[in-house]
């Protein structure tokens, strides 16, 4: 029997962890095995409990999640992250998209939906909360535009092109690693040399310039160029 996939809360309001526990631990087909709203305790308590995904507000009284985000980056963790808010601006998500969480959901949502979304990320999908989706799709076409990303995309090696797919379609590390039949450490290296030679900053990012490539003229070509190699 498989493990219950292992959360953390940081949440600055007590009532809306002790829910959110109730919720996920009960119903939610996953584990919270720590919470807090301390921002300073953050990297403390994931190097305890290794979490493997954790639940971020993006409000936490003097400090902000996303600065909580670059903080645990820093220390060299790459858990996935999912912020739950009660902010639906489109520039805070475009920002915490671009710092690279796996989620976006709104705490308004209905709590089976929160469930299905949570889950969803532990198994390395990509979600964002329904009522963001227009402005989601609005972010997807702010990307680069022209024959740049042809070039950009022509320093890519045939693998690093395969992992890009892959990353862009929300994938984790871990299952980039056995669909491609390589090891986990060598997909994360692929991903090191995407961002670099694309000048990207987060998965996210990966996903918008992909999807933005297959959509402009160099990238179209580019499709068809491959569909007639196949036929031959």
């Amino acid at each position: 029997m498989n493990a219950k996939p292992r959360v953390m809360l940081v949440d600055d309001h007590a009532l809306c962890r002790s829910g959110l526990t109730d919720l996920l631990d009960h119903r939610g087909g996953v584990s919270v095995v720590a919470a807090t709203g301390d921002p300073a305790l953050v990297v403390s308590m994931l190097r305890e409990h290794q979490p493997d995904l954790m639940v971020l507000d993006l409000g936490l009284g003097k400090t902000d999640g996303l600065s909580v985000l670059r903080m645990i980056r820093a220390d060299g963790c790459d858990i996935p992250v999912v912020i739950l808010t009660m902010s639906d601006s489109e520039d805070d998500m475009s920002a915490a998209l671009r710092a690279g969480v796996r989620g976006y959901l709104l705490k308004d949502m209905e709590p089976e939906e929160i469930i299905d979304a949570i889950s969803r990320v532990t198994r390395g999908e990509m979600v964002v909360a329904p009522a963001m989706m227009l402005k989601f799709a609005q972010i997807l076409q702010s990307g680069p535009k022209g024959s740049a990303m042809g070039s950009l995309v022509a320093t890519l090696t045939e693998r690093e092109r395969q992992v890009l797919e892959h990353v862009a379609s929300g994938q984790s590390n871990k299952v980039i690693a056995k669909a491609l039949d390589i090891s986990h450490n060598t997909v994360k290296l692929h991903v090191r040399h995407i961002m670099g030679k694309l000048n990207l900053r987060s998965r996210v990012e990966a996903a918008v310039f992909s999807f933005e490539y297959q959509h402009s003229p160099d990238g179209a070509r580019a499709i068809d160029a491959v569909g007639k190699e196949t036929k031959v």
